[in-house]
């Protein structure tokens, strides 16, 4: 009796088992063919020197191998120059962006979950309109206000101020910073600086901080992004039970205590969600820079994104613009990975 318990319960979780890839058989086709699939395509036209013309497969079209990844990051020449000044454009955004669209929509958060606070559907809604907002109607109304003759150089003319030629300015901010300060000048910079760096870039073009032009951008992305993190904020917020700020209140815990450790450790699941999709999007950045600028002044906004679409679909080089996409790629991945450990709850 105990056997053929033993064998129908083995029927009853095989059935089971069976149902259940029944289920989402079809998610997982619909997922295989339509990204999977690609994603392989892709990898195999990254190996090739395939120009668009007709099929990646035939066997007419010449196979480089890791030609197209080597590259990027051995062989001197326009390519490589290219991809690193592109990586270091977007490396400063990610570290302007990130930071600073988190607390923002931290602040807003905290601002609209306050009890006091009077017309929160108003703010919460006003907060999060520019989010849903498109991406490129945005990006065009910045080009008129950042304008040679724009709003925002008649403003700063009322105070006297000469404001900047938003789009065509390609020194970096810290270059400007540095020369502002005396230290550098920046129409002669040190010999040292200006020696071969990693990668085939100066010490002096890697240390040249973000573009004006890209600050302009950077100032776009953090006010259309920061709303929709707002939102996840403040659903984490709502979660926190109210009897967990009371208590540590009773325990002679000021509001900066209270949001130091209660609020804040309770927000980190949350915390780590909107830090992975600020990296993720901001590596990812093209429509900005495909309306606004086309990489443009002097290479100073080009990034992976858009540099991956200009090889690819510009210069007909679909396998070098195929390489650059796994790249940057790898680089979310490997990143997303780093930011995981930092994050992880450690034993006390």
């Amino acid at each position: 009796m105990a056997v053929a318990a033993r064998r129908r319960g083995l029927s009853t979780a095989a059935r089971e088992n069976l149902a259940g890839w029944l289920f989402v058989a079809p998610v997982v086709v619909i997922l295989g063919l339509f990204m999977l699939l690609p994603i392989l395509m892709a990898l195999w036209v990254s190996l090739t020197d395939w120009n668009g013309q007709g099929s990646p497969f035939r066997s007419t079209v010449p196979f480089v191998g890791a030609e197209n990844y080597t590259r990027l990051f051995t062989e001197d020449g326009l390519t490589r120059q290219d991809f690193m000044t592109s990586l270091r454009n977007n490396f400063y955004y990610v570290v302007i962006v990130v930071p600073c669209q988190t607390v923002l929509a931290l602040g807003l958060a905290l601002i609209v979950n306050n009890r006091l606070l009077r017309g929160k559907s108003f703010f919460r809604a006003a907060f999060f309109f520019p989010s849903v907002t498109s991406s490129v109607a945005i990006s065009v109304v910045f080009l008129f206000v950042f304008a040679n003759s724009g709003a925002v150089n008649n403003l700063l003319g009322l105070f006297g101020v000469d404001g900047p030629q938003w789009f065509s300015d390609a020194r970096g901010l810290l270059h400007l910073l540095l020369n502002g300060l005396g230290l550098v000048d920046i129409d002669a910079p040190p010999a040292a600086l200006l020696e071969p760096g990693p990668f085939g870039l100066s010490w002096w073009d890697w240390l040249s901080g973000p573009s004006v032009a890209m600050s302009t951008i950077i100032m776009l992305v953090i006010w259309t992004t920061s709303g929709t993190f707002m939102l996840m904020f403040l659903a984490a917020l709502q979660d926190i039970p109210v009897t967990l700020e009371e208590a540590a209140k009773l325990d002679g815990a000021g509001r900066k205590g209270v949001f130091r450790y209660v609020t804040l450790p309770m927000l980190k699941p949350t915390l780590f969600l909107v830090l992975t999709l600020g990296m993720i999007s901001t590596w990812q950045i093209f429509d900005q820079v495909y309306v606004m600028s086309q990489g443009n002044p002097a290479k100073t906004t080009l990034t992976p994104a858009f540099l991956s679409y200009q090889t690819a679909f510009r210069s007909f080089e679909y396998g070098s613009g195929t390489a650059i996409s796994f790249v940057l790629f790898a680089i979310i991945v490997v990143l997303t990975l780093v930011q995981r450990w930092i994050m992880r709850d450690r034993k006390v």
